[in-house]
């Protein structure tokens, strides 16, 4: 896609996983919920991280089309989560936001090459990341977790050899579980 480098104005405490789940991490635990796109500027920001800055407008219409992904993609993350695939509703959602794009190939002189073209540019982000999506779940929906910590909402993709990554940050939520564990220990 897109070298990527935080915005260092970013405050999320997940930066860097897949764009679609980069996306659905614009929200994380607080109360209330944190959202960073509750604003233009939280777009700027996200926009920044996601290294779309350069492609991508942080105006009303585009924050207005990635909440839509947002929202598409969090029912998909849900079903994926509770059944194990997505169901024909989210899927309809999903489908709402690619409807807005499409791919173009073509053969040039530098050789292959791929273009998205949208219906108005305040789609694009919207469409590249509920597209980044489709990826994934063609590398394996499974890799697709949410945090095993009770109080976290965040999303990763396990890329561990074994598949068995928990937590969306040992250092923050991984710690969290080990202390708890250990406060018990030591209270009983």
């Amino acid at each position: 896609m897109t070298d990527r480098t935080a915005d260092p104005h970013d405050p999320r405490p997940l930066i860097g996983e897949p764009l679609a789940l980069d996306l659905l991490n614009t929200r994380w635990a607080g109360t209330p919920v944190n959202d960073l796109l509750d604003e233009p500027d939280g777009l700027r920001i996200w926009l920044s991280s996601a290294g779309l800055a350069d492609r991508c407008r942080a105006d009303g219409a585009g924050l207005v089309a990635l909440r839509q992904a947002r929202e598409a993609l969090a029912a998909a993350v849900r079903d994926l989560d509770e059944r194990g695939a997505v169901s024909g509703s989210a899927a309809a959602g999903l489908n709402e936001v690619l409807r807005h794009g499409r791919l173009r190939r073509e053969l040039g002189a530098a050789g292959p090459a791929e273009h998205v073209e949208v219906d108005g540019p305040q789609w694009l982000a919207a469409w590249l990341a509920v597209d980044d999506f489709l990826a994934l779940l063609g590398r394996g929906a499974h890799r697709i977790k949410k945090c095993a910590h009770e109080a976290c909402i965040l999303h990763f993709l396990d890329t561990s050899q074994n598949g068995r990554r928990r937590w969306c940050s040992m250092a923050v939520c991984g710690n969290r579980a080990k202390a708890a564990r250990h406060y018990e220990k030591a209270r009983a």
